[in-house]
């Protein structure tokens, strides 16, 4: 509907000139700016190929099913199988690791799966035996002694399955779900294995994903057993860019980024505070999905000639589905699942059929033509350029608190040192309806690493605050909310 120029011009007159005002939040700070992409990682990311992508998931496809029961199956014809697989993909990290002069810590973590010991769980009813389940990892140690315990975390699922997720020996394909996955993470240990970073970052490819999350389950909870500092984990599964002829709809310039708000893992003490502080946007997943969002936007921005967005999701996974990032949420864990626009269901969890000749009848089964190697490449150099970013930067703040003691007009901060070297932070804010980040102020560090005290003229009651650490080469941490 249009408006006659003249009854705005009324109502500029007649409104009370206040509604036209700057907010005093407005006021304090500077507008909130990607940080300039880092000349190492866009030179490390820019060596991720998409010919050698196609390789990997080539290879994975043909092991002809990598279902994870197919581990226990002794008549599988030699090189087939999820334990061939696994064999090829620790082959893989030890070959990186050779290139590097040993830079990876080349592991395997391997359980059995017991359904008679987990009645009630997720996975119970899809293991109907005792099974054998391997997930490989690879650490690139960091090299700051202050900060090598911190981890971020890039991981796909190997293992793969046919209509009947219970058949051992159907042929699997799974090309997009998730060789696509596995294909990211060995790229990202490729192209990340030549650099060095304070903190250390962990490459992964784990089973038992479509037998109910069961293999990262024990990896995350190996990961907290042991002590690891998992700052983020970011779960690549069905990254493919399903390529089926006549879907106009796949959009090819950005993936889904899947994060959830009140952590699956808080307690309803927890839940309560996240909800009375109107927080809910601001779960350690979703600071994440703003990173991995800041980050596309300064390597592959809008005027390149490869733009490619990190579209954030916020809710925790699609309907009707899960996946590996699942299980490090549930063990207190930051984790994000990434995962291309539009799926093609036809070529996910199905049996191959070739339809005869002539037939309408769509082609079923995860194969490999289906699959844009292009993409995929897209997709694990956004990755890569987020996990180098997040191991170089100094970590994050911590104890970041607002002091509630006193009823003021400015808010009042305390928090405790960062653990790496750091040039100075951030104090971010936004309007509580916006999602990114729009004001910030550059706040120096305490001398001696002491904690910082201070108090800013913005109201806590009308913005939400974070915090993020910053080095001399404007390396961001993940913003941690008070």
């Amino acid at each position: 509907m249009k408006i006659a120029p003249f009854l705005l011009l009324c109502a500029t007159v007649l409104l009370p000139s206040y509604l036209f005002s700057q907010a005093d939040f407005t006021l304090y700070g500077h507008p909130v700016t990607p940080a300039p992409a880092d000349p190492a990682i866009q030179h490390a990311i820019a060596t991720i190929n998409s010919s050698r992508i196609h390789q990997t998931i080539e290879k994975l496809v043909g092991f002809q099913t990598r279902n994870t029961l197919s581990s226990m199956e002794p008549d599988l014809p030699a090189g087939t199988g999820v334990e061939a697989a696994a064999d090829w993909i620790f082959g893989q990290f030890e070959d990186i690791s050779k290139q590097c002069g040993g830079c990876l810590d080349v592991k395997r973590d391997t359980f059995v799966a017991d359904p008679a010991a987990a009645a009630g769980t997720s996975w119970a009813n899809r293991i109907p035996k005792p099974t054998r389940i391997t997930n490989v990892y690879a650490i690139l140690r960091g090299t700051d002694p202050a900060q090598v315990k911190r981890m971020v975390l890039v991981t796909g699922h190997y293992d793969s399955r046919a209509t009947n997720v219970m058949d051992p020996t159907v042929t699997s394909p799974g090309a997009n779900d998730d060789a696509s996955g596995v294909a990211v993470s060995l790229e990202c240990a490729r192209a990340l294995s030549s650099m060095h970073f304070p903190g250390s970052i962990v490459f992964v490819a784990v089973a038992g994903e479509e037998q109910g999350l069961v293999g990262s389950a024990h990896l995350a909870k190996l990961a907290k057993d042991q002590g690891w500092n998992l700052e983020a984990v970011l779960n690549n599964d069905i990254v493919g860019g399903n390529t089926t002829p006549g879907d106009t709809f796949q959009l090819k310039d950005r993936v889904r980024v899947f994060a959830e708000g009140v952590p699956s893992a808080a307690t309803p003490e927890e839940a309560h505070r996240i909800r009375a502080l109107g927080a809910e946007n601001d779960s350690p997943s979703r600071q994440i999905a703003r990173a991995m969002e800041e980050i596309g936007t300064a390597y592959f921005p809008a005027s390149s000639p490869a733009p490619f967005d990190a579209w954030i999701i916020t809710r925790p996974d699609r309907y009707l589905r899960g996946g590996d990032h699942s299980s490090f949420n549930r063990e207190g864990i930051a984790a994000v699942r990434i995962t291309e626009w539009r799926e093609d269901y036809n070529h996910q969890h199905q049996t191959v059929v070739h339809p005869a000749a002539g037939s309408s009848d769509p082609v079923l089964g995860d194969l490999i033509e289906f699959v844009d190697f292009d993409y995929v490449a897209k997709v694990a150099r956004l990755n890569a350029a987020t996990l180098a970013t997040l191991a170089s930067s100094p970590g994050l703040p911590a104890k970041v608190a607002i002091d509630t003691t006193k009823l003021e007009n400015g808010t009042t901060f305390h928090w405790e040192a960062a653990p790496g070297k750091v040039d100075h932070y951030e104090l971010l804010w936004r309007d509580t309806i916006a999602f990114d980040w729009q004001f910030g102020q550059s706040i120096p560090p305490a001398a001696g690493g002491a904690a910082v005290t201070l108090t800013v003229p913005v109201s806590k009651d009308n913005v939400i605050f974070g915090v993020r650490a910053v080095d001399a080469a404007g390396h961001r941490s993940l913003v941690v909310a008070p």
